[in-house]
This record gives structure tokens, C-alpha cells and sequence, in this order.
């Protein structure tokens, strides 16, 4: 695993936590690889929204405010939605089936979780982010996936799996299905709805958790 893959994975697990102080130096070290390839990762994971430059030397794990995370998933709401309709209009057989069989791999990561296992709860994330990715490459409109892709933070959505019960698990595979159907029948507004309301219950569930002061790893705004 190169450092960006190794730095993004601790960031998501929480191991490099919220306000945590990154420089080069210290990342090469601890990695034990030269600071080219630490550099590269920095910068990407910069783009990626995860880091912010801190002060005038080094970055900082990217901290969440309250707000933060109402814009950011009301904004994937806006485009995962028209994306999800664009995807039933054009997609391709070839491409239903794919999207058909990361819904399967979805639920068997449900079936296979191990929520004492971290690396568990990470593979179910993932399953759920493949599926979403697989329904936008049949929009073929790459500008729409770049743009989801920077408002896609992925440590939120890990912290979602990483709260949600049985019932909200199985609450979001019967949507998943409820997706893939519609785009299987070519219904772009039924597909539209059905994922903008997908984006906006994960908004209110990470909200809801983040009500408990026990669970909150973001910054209130002030």
C-alpha cells in the first residue's frame, strides 16, 4: 500500500484522528520512505479534502463542524440524485449488472460484519461506496463524478457504518435495491428521489449521533 492509501486508511479508521498535526518529516520517518512520495500523498489528500494546511508548516487532519456536514451532504444530495437519474436514462446492461453485483457484494458485507472489527466496518464502507461509484460511471458525464468526488468525505461516511444498527443497515440495502430497480426499469425520477432521500437520511443519522457528546469527533461551530 503506498503512503497515500496507508495515510487516507488512518485518517477514515480514526488512528489520525480530527486536528491531528501531519508534517512530511514525520510521516517519511514513521513510514519509512522518502518525503517524495509522502509529499505527493499530502497533496492529494489536500484535494481530497481530508487535510488543511496548518499555519505556515504542515497540515491537519480536516476537523468537521456541524455545518460542514449539513452543506456537504446536502450538496451530494443535489448531485448523486441528478447523477443517479442520469445513470437510469444511459446506462448500459453491462453497466446494470455491475451495479446489480456491488449491491450483492453490499450485502454480504452486511451478512460478514464484525462491528469488534475495524477492518470489518471499513470493507462495508467500501462495498457501499462501490456501488455508489459504479452507478455514476454510467452517467459517462465525468465532470458529475469529479465534482461527487470532492464532497464525498469518506471518514464521514465511515463514522455512519460505524454507528448504524441492524435495522438502519438493512434500511439501506432495501434502498440500494429500490435504486437499482428503477434504474434497471429506466425510471430517472423515481431513481432520483429515491437516492436524494438515501443522501439525506445519512445526513440525519451522522447529525444524530453527533448530538451525543460521547460520539462527537467534529467541532461544534462557535
Amino acid at each position: 500500500m503506498n503512503p497515500y492509501e496507508l495515510i487516507k486508511n488512518e485518517i477514515i479508521l480514526g488512528q489520525l484522528p480530527p486536528g491531528k498535526r501531519l508534517t512530511e518529516e514525520a510521516l517519511a520517518d514513521r513510514l519509512q520512505v522518502s518525503r517524495t512520495p509522502v509529499r505527493e500523498a499530502i497533496k492529494q489528500l489536500e484535494s481530497d479534502g481530508l487535510i488543511t494546511p496548518f499555519q505556515r508548516r504542515g497540515y491537519i487532519v480536516r476537523e468537521f463542524s456541524i455545518q460542514d456536514i449539513r452543506q456537504i451532504y446536502n450538496v451530494r444530495a443535489l448531485l448523486e440524485s441528478h447523477g443517479t437519474s442520469e445513470a437510469a436514462l444511459y446506462r448500459t446492461n453491462d453497466e446494470l449488472e455491475k451495479i446489480h453485483h456491488k449491491n450483492l457484494a453490499y450485502e454480504n458485507a452486511i451478512n460478514e460484519l464484525n462491528r469488534e472489527d475495524i477492518l470489518s466496518i471499513r470493507s462495508l464502507q467500501q462495498a457501499n461506496q462501490d456501488f455508489h461509484e459504479e452507478i455514476f460511471k454510467a452517467t459517462k458525464n465525468e465532470y458529475l463524478i469529479s465534482l461527487i468526488s470532492k464532497v464525498v468525505v469518506v471518514p464521514l461516511i465511515f463514522r455512519s457504518f460505524y454507528w448504524y444498527n441492524e435495522k438502519q443497515l438493512m434500511r439501506s440495502l432495501d434502498v440500494h435495491t429500490t435504486i437499482w430497480q428503477a434504474i434497471k426499469d429506466q425510471e430517472p425520477e423515481r431513481a432520483k428521489i429515491a437516492m436524494q432521500e438515501h443522501i439525506y437520511q445519512g445526513r440525519d443519522d451522522v447529525l444524530k449521533q453527533l448530538s451525543n457528546p460521547e460520539l462527537a469527533l467534529w467541532k461544534e461551530n462557535v
